[in-house]
């Protein structure tokens, strides 16, 4: 479901300004690293970009579910990330989350199935994925900010998979 409602994303109005380029599902919650561009308006943009994401995905799990009302509750947690080791810290984050919590991770590529991870291309070393569901791999939403496409691992270095590291450090 999240796959469908991200590709619809791609193709609404603020998608130039606005677009969620990693992110892990967990149990309960969602982790994102999003962008928002725009001159000036990069806060309109992160706000019309959140609010269509949790709209979409609301509506979607309610039909699923066969029931009404609120999906999301009132807070969410933004953090503006402004250095390259920031936004490597948060990509190794979200891509090892699940590990974080303890939750048994098999095979040599640990890294969450459940997570952007699977079209992430600045591993250490090629990972090869089994995908179950026949869906095949996430869309496609390569960044488009020096700090997210290249900043990062030119200062930092790729990640490697086992890796871990708390989004403070």
């Amino acid at each position: 479901m999240l796959r469908r409602v991200l590709v619809r994303q791609q193709k609404r109005g603020y998608s130039r300004s606005f677009r969620v380029v990693e992110f892990t599902i967990q149990e309960d919650h969602l982790h994102l690293i999003v962008e928002a561009v725009g001159k000036e308006r990069a806060h309109d943009a992160l706000r019309a970009g959140v609010s269509g994401l949790k709209i979409s995905f609301a509506k979607r799990l309610n039909r699923m579910l066969g029931r009404k009302g609120k999906v999301w509750g009132d807070r969410w947690h933004g953090r503006e990330l402004g250095s390259p080791r920031e936004v490597r810290n948060a990509l190794v984050y979200v891509f090892r989350n699940l590990a974080k919590h303890g939750t048994r991770m098999f095979g040599d590529d640990n890294v969450d199935r459940f997570s952007s991870a699977t079209r992430f291309k600045r591993w250490t070393r090629p990972l090869v994925w089994v995908f179950e569901d026949g869906e095949g791999p996430w869309p496609d939403a390569s960044p488009r900010t020096w700090l997210l496409s290249t900043g990062w691992h030119r200062h930092h270095g790729l990640i490697d998979p086992r890796e871990t590291r708390r989004m403070g450090e």
